[in-house]
């Protein structure tokens, strides 16, 4: 064990809450901290294409240490991110509100006027990250109109809001959001990189923002560590115990601090919750730990071309969406050229529901349609022949995670997670005749019954009580103070939308109600009645005047 790091406060994890949490905490005078699990990566650092595994994947007991993590459990197929920057290295840098559904969810909507509260930290976040419109129309985009049209929901089609410096494709400027306090930027050049990670510096990932200004006021970033225990300090505080990942070295570090923000994703932070539960270390802990995981109620569907005619994967990640009805959202998604690994996952559609098992439809509609499943075998300019369909919805659905024999897993809590939507293979199959293609379903879905997302939310959400939730309305761990949870883990019901926006903004609005450093706390004590209260201003600013973004 090396000798122990102490800060006022430290952050286990860099995505959009802890990065938020780390600059915040910085500007108030805290000495800070922050834990990562994956590397650094310069813009050099991220691979050419995702057949480059080892700089793709995060698989670090193989040597991996890439930006891509996969984590499959009992009940869902997880896509996450690794590395300082968190998801945002391999997001697709969408930035959008959540449908209505969100904020009715009897989980949290009793406690405040969530949407009233949450509105300037949403555009705070918004300018942090620095949101912009996609200034054009791909191709993909053409199919989305003509698919929103047949769906009778032409009007609601709209280009998307991502964090992006689009300026003049490849031309560097310096920083144009902070008034020269963030690094320089390059304009977008369109080439559909965004989830394996920009090369080209226009992306607007977290380590060029909230990151980069958390470092100036000193706040110390750790990457290559990774969090394995917690426990609470007998005079106050806690320590956290990190190693490096994958077991290559055996060295462990402590860490100490005052207050502990857990921001390490929904997996991250509910291993180590759990962990340290079981292991007598946190007992008061909420019962409630675990419950309420959402999927997002999302299904990954699409539809490809046999040979190459039009390209489409031109543009950023996500480029428009469409509305089909209050609760669903579709989105057009896209790797770059020769990006192709994830085409593996994908095989020809297969409809769910009723009697007869997904399975037996599978083996169905490879007799019916052999030539298109001997086609889907093959991914060969497969991100450039495919329009790729990402569904969300708000219908509620939960899962359990749970802790056994050391591992998570996961078990129906709730509503069902769905792994079959009725308008994602409408949509796909609008989109195949559209291109003159086959539609496609997720080989997970059809084979195993279990849904794919990117966006694994819940399972330390808000409630009032502890008997309610995890986390009180300030993200405070009941029943153990100075604990917080800052990140997907208390987005408290699915959104029908890209999670990434009300991550940072929930993080904005709980940071903002903590006290400088030294001053008297004005929130009520953990437990008691919620108070809604003004924002504490930091002393000082990090962003200077003239800066587009002033907190």
């Amino acid at each position: 064990m090396s000798a122990s790091r102490r800060y006022d406060v430290l952050v286990i994890g860099s995505g959009f809450g802890g990065s938020v949490a780390a600059l915040r905490a910085a500007e108030k005078g805290y000495t800070v901290g922050v834990l990562e699990a994956g590397r650094r990566f310069g813009p050099s650092d991220f691979p050419r294409s995702s057949w480059d595994l080892k700089r793709f994947l995060w698989m670090p007991r193989l040597g991996c240490l890439g930006i891509q993590r996969l984590t499959l459990l009992r009940n869902v197929l997880v896509l996450s991110g690794a590395g300082v920057g968190g998801g945002s290295l391999v997001y697709a840098n969408t930035l959008i509100e959540p449908l209505e559904g969100f904020w009715d969810d009897p989980q949290w909507a009793g406690i405040t006027d969530w949407r009233d509260e949450l509105a300037p930290h949403y555009a705070v976040a918004r300018a942090m990250l620095g949101a912009a419109p996609v200034p054009e129309d791909t191709p993909a985009d053409g199919v989305m109109r003509v698919i929103a049209d047949r769906l009778g929901v032409a009007e609601t089609y709209a280009r998307t809001e991502v964090g992006v410096w689009f300026g003049e494709p490849g031309a560097v400027v310096d920083d144009p959001y902070f008034g020269g306090a963030g690094p320089a930027r390059r304009g977008c050049i369109a080439c559909g990189g965004c989830m394996i990670g920009c090369r080209h510096e226009a992306k607007n990932t977290l380590d060029r923002n909230y990151l980069w200004l958390a470092e100036r006021l000193g706040a110390e970033i750790h990457a290559e560590r990774e969090a394995v225990d917690l426990a609470p300090l007998p005079g106050g505080g806690y320590v956290v115990v990190a190693r490096r990942p994958g077991g290559r070295h055996g060295s462990l570090t402590r860490y100490r601090a005052d207050q502990v923000v857990l921001a390490a994703g929904v997996l991250g932070t509910l291993r180590l919750l759990l962990a340290a539960r079981d292991r007598g270390r946190l007992q008061q802990l909420s019962p409630r730990l675990g419950d309420n995981v959402r999927t997002n109620s999302e299904a990954v569907v699409g539809a490809s071309t046999p040979s190459l005619g039009v390209d489409y994967s031109h543009g950023v990640a996500i480029t428009s969406a469409i509305v089909p009805d209050p609760e669903t959202r579709i989105e057009p998604v896209r790797y770059p050229p020769g990006s192709n690994v994830m085409g593996l996952l994908g095989t020809v559609l297969v409809d769910g529901g009723g009697r007869v098992p997904r399975q037996l439809r599978y083996l169905g509609e490879i007799a019916r349609r052999p030539l298109a499943f001997l086609r889907g075998l093959s991914v060969r300019r497969w991100s450039q022949r495919t329009v790729i369909l990402l569904v969300m919805q708000t219908r509620p659905s939960a899962l359990r995670v749970l802790r056994r024999r050391g591992r998570l897993t996961t078990e129906q809590g709730g509503d069902p997670v769905p792994s079959y939507i009725p308008i994602a293979n409408e949509a796909a199959r609008i989109a195949a005749d559209v291109i003159g293609g086959d539609p496609g379903s997720a080989l997970n879905e059809v084979l195993l019954d279990v849904p794919i997302t990117a966006h694994l939310i819940g399972g330390a959400c808000i409630g009032s009580t502890p008997e309610a939730g995890v986390v009180d309305a300030y993200h405070r761990v009941f029943g153990h103070p100075g604990l917080h949870v800052l990140d997907g883990a208390t987005v408290s019901a699915n959104l029908g939308a890209n999670p990434s926006l009300t991550i940072a903004a929930q993080a904005e609005r709980a940071l903002a109600l903590w006290p400088a450093k030294g001053q008297p706390d004005a929130r009520p004590p953990l437990g008691a009645p919620y108070v809604r209260l003004d924002p504490v201003r930091p002393a000082g600013a990090t962003i200077p005047a003239r800066a587009p973004v002033d907190t």
